[in-house]
């Protein structure tokens, strides 16, 4: 099978994902063709992608999300209103992809929760079968966990969900455990998807952990929180990555140090550190639940999809969810954390490489079929 992909680049999640399946189907003998990845003037392509994924990268215009500078807030109308005035460079992006499409005619194009990939086969369809990959789309499920009384915000997510997959022949939802696949949505649901990098690692026991905690935070501003934790509770050692950092060590004090988003070295310490604590981005709420790692998830505000993550993270027993830096709350917590999460995880996720590569099959199948 030859095979394009459609990836989203907001946070390190999606990009992950499609390191992570690009090295599934190259083991199998198929091939990654290349990858359209959704930028914006603010947001380029990442070092850390561009030095794994090894097929052709072509960065695309794809309206971003927008967080308030000062609250770290996801903004849903600013967000909304951007992409309405960049509609002329959306179409030609729709266009752009469409052509590629036709001209590299792949057997498969999957899409990682792409605005593009959905919106291309609504108004332009491609003959070529698409199968849509997120956690995103577990929203779909009727088991899907999410905050309460947040109706609207609720509706708009499963709306922009809805809308990276439309024309989707499959759609895979990533979960943190085993669920019913629900055959009227066209949705399966399937292990998440980690990098090798991750999944070659063995898990130290929790008795030989270092005694630190290791933070992951997406937005640069997240870290005014973090240093007010901090001071409450300065003999924890805190090691944190984050995209504002400009070098690998910067030492703020005796037991606080930032470092520059790094993969490999950010896995070493996860690896290394006693607990996580990190918004509740699936995929770094993923590799800490493989690697027997009690998490600290912390929801941005208003962001709906990490407020649903915190929920079913806790609902499986991979950490706590929480409002803020409640280091107190979650030292509490650490001794009740039960392993055997991670054992159920990883037997879970060893599932993963059959079932993709079972979808991506079906979806080349019909769309041969369709030919003929």
């Amino acid at each position: 099978m030859r095979i394009l992909f459609l990836v989203q680049s907001e946070g390190r999640g999606h990009l992950t994902q499609a390191l992570s399946l690009a090295q599934i189907i190259q083991e199998a003998g198929h091939e990654v063709i290349g990858a359209f990845v959704g930028i914006t003037p603010e947001r380029a392509v990442p070092t850390f992608f561009r030095d794994a994924f090894n097929a052709p990268i072509t960065p695309v215009f794809s309206p971003g999300l927008c967080y308030d500078s000062k609250t770290n807030a996801l903004n849903p109308l600013r967000t909304a209103l951007r992409a309405a005035g960049n509609s002329r460079a959306l179409w030609r992006s729709l266009r752009q992809v469409r052509n590629a499409i036709d001209r590299q005619r792949p057997d498969v194009v999957v899409n990682f929760c792409e605005l593009l990939g959905g919106l291309t086969y609504a108004v332009m369809p491609p003959s070529v079968p698409l199968v849509s990959i997120a956690h995103h789309y577990l929203a779909f499920h009727p088991n899907f966990q999410h905050p309460k009384g947040q109706w609207l915000y609720r509706q708009g997510f499963r709306l922009v969900s809805r809308l990276t997959c439309l024309g989707a022949r499959e759609i895979l939802a990533l979960s943190f455990d085993r669920q019913d696949d629900i055959p009227s949505e066209r949705l399966r649901v399937v292990p998440p998807l980690l990098r090798q990098e991750v999944t070659r690692m063995e898990p130290i026991e929790p008795k030989q952990t270092d005694d630190f905690l290791l933070a992951y935070l997406t937005q640069p501003g997240l870290t005014v929180e973090l240093e007010k934790a901090h001071r409450q509770y300065p003999e924890w050692r805190i090691d944190t990555f984050h995209a504002g950092a400009t070098a690998p060590d910067q030492v703020v004090d005796e037991t606080l140090t930032y470092h520059a988003i790094d993969g490999q070295r950010f896995l070493d310490f996860m690896r290394r550190c006693r607990a996580v604590v990190t918004t509740a981005g699936f995929e770094a709420v993923c590799e800490a639940a493989y690697l027997g790692k009690p998490v600290l998830m912390i929801p941005q505000p208003n962001h709906f999809e990490q407020a649903c993550n915190a929920l079913d993270g806790q609902r499986v027993g991979v950490g706590l969810a929480a409002k803020g830096f409640d280091l107190k709350q979650f030292m509490a917590y650490l001794p009740q954390h039960d392993p055997q999460v991670s054992v159920r995880f990883r037997t879970w996720q060893q599932e993963g490489k059959r079932l993709f590569l079972e979808a991506l099959t079906r979806a080349a199948a019909a769309g041969k079929r369709a030919k003929t």
